[in-house]
């Protein structure tokens, strides 16, 4: 009998298979909402570091997959906080849940326009499918991260994030999320390279 096969693994097959139908629901509703499944230069990379690009959001890896690595982290924390007596599994569902709906939220043409008016984001079209996944299992990555380190382990990870990403590209989560919610000229004009 393998793991798999034993009570721990009889515990865990249903909820890896809600997670498998989260991400693939997130995915099918982005291909549905018009996003390509790649890059519609036809190709992929792993990397693609160049966020005033075209291709930004396109491929499997770019600046902002940390971003989502970073959802994990603060997911795992706010559900500490307001559900800790809730089983792990029900709160990883629920953080996997939130991401994918985000995920798709984030690819409407109402964030997207709203990133294209407040941001420095002129060309983005949204996210590729295989970038939204990416960026889902980065989500996962954080909280598993978050749920097997020590707390400092997170903390120093979110900062490292968040101040690596203002130095290399101008841009981070708290600046995303602000420019999203409440656009400071200033803060456009320094990512802009002003």
């Amino acid at each position: 009998m393998t793991a798999a096969e034993g009570p721990a693994g009889r515990r865990l097959a249903p909820w890896v298979g809600v997670a498998v139908a989260i991400v693939a629901a997130a995915a099918i509703v982005l291909w549905l909402l018009g996003h390509p499944w790649i890059c519609k230069c036809g190709y992929v990379k792993l990397w693609h570091g160049e966020t005033v690009s075209p291709e930004n959001s396109q491929h499997l890896i770019d600046w902002y997959t940390t971003s989502h690595l970073l959802h994990g982290l603060i997911f795992y924390f706010a559900l500490w906080l307001v559900a800790r007596a809730w089983p792990q599994r029900v709160r990883f569902t629920i953080a996997l849940a939130v991401e994918a709906g985000w995920e798709i939220l984030e690819n409407t043409p109402w964030i997207i326009n709203r990133y294209r008016e407040a941001t420095i984001s002129l060309d983005y079209y949204g996210d590729s499918v295989l970038n939204s996944v990416t960026d889902i299992l980065a989500m996962i990555a954080g909280y598993l991260i978050a749920a097997r380190a020590p707390v400092w382990v997170s903390v120093a990870i979110l900062v490292a994030v968040e101040v690596g990403l203002a130095i290399a590209i101008r841009d981070n989560l708290a600046l995303n999320v602000l420019m999203l919610v409440y656009p400071l000229e200033a803060v456009r004009l320094w990512q802009g390279g002003g």
